[in-house]
């Protein structure tokens, strides 16, 4: 994390501190620390850390205290714990992924270090298809999409926008295509 922060990618004291506060080696079974994808099992991988960097500089106005943020392809569970941080004991952040192996695991993975965070009602993990939403969270002040996808599904964008009435800007949307 100093690194990235001595490189200019991690700028904001927020980001940092939630970086530093989640360790990705209870995320990351091989290479926690390493600047490139990691396979998580299920055919999957966690970002870079630098791409996690970039996702919560980008939303780091909307994962203020008492915020609500939605964490499309949830993975391993680290950056939604990060965002979880970011939003305090005051927020909420749900993270929502399509394989069950993955929820299961970022339980674990989350219970290692920040239990608390599950526990307290702050952080939820939702087996789902993130693609139609998350209404029981809704309205959200952010929503990450950190998902594989061949192209920028506007589609699912506009139908967070309607179904769900978020009062979001396009910018308030970060979508990361790994």
């Amino acid at each position: 994390i100093d690194q990235l922060k001595n490189n200019g990618i991690v700028k904001s004291v927020a980001v940092y501190n939630a970086m530093v506060a989640v360790d990705r080696k209870d995320f990351c079974p091989n290479g926690p620390y390493r600047d490139n994808p990691q396979p998580i099992g299920s055919n999957a991988t966690i970002s870079a850390p630098h791409m996690h960097a970039y996702s919560l500089e980008i939303l780091q106005n909307h994962l203020k205290q008492g915020k609500k943020a939605l964490d499309v392809g949830s993975g391993s569970g680290y950056l939604t714990v990060c965002m979880a941080k970011m939003v305090g004991e005051s927020g909420r952040v749900i993270g929502i992924e399509h394989i069950q192996n993955l929820v299961d695991a970022s339980i674990v993975n989350t219970r290692k270090s920040n239990g608390a965070l599950i526990d307290s009602g702050n952080l939820k993990f939702v087996l789902g298809d993130g693609r139609l939403g998350y209404s029981e969270g809704a309205p959200y002040d952010c929503i990450h999409v950190g998902a594989a996808a061949e192209h920028m599904p506007e589609h699912v964008c506009i139908s967070y926008l309607f179904l769900f009435s978020i009062n979001l800007t396009y910018e308030n949307i970060c979508a990361l295509f790994t």
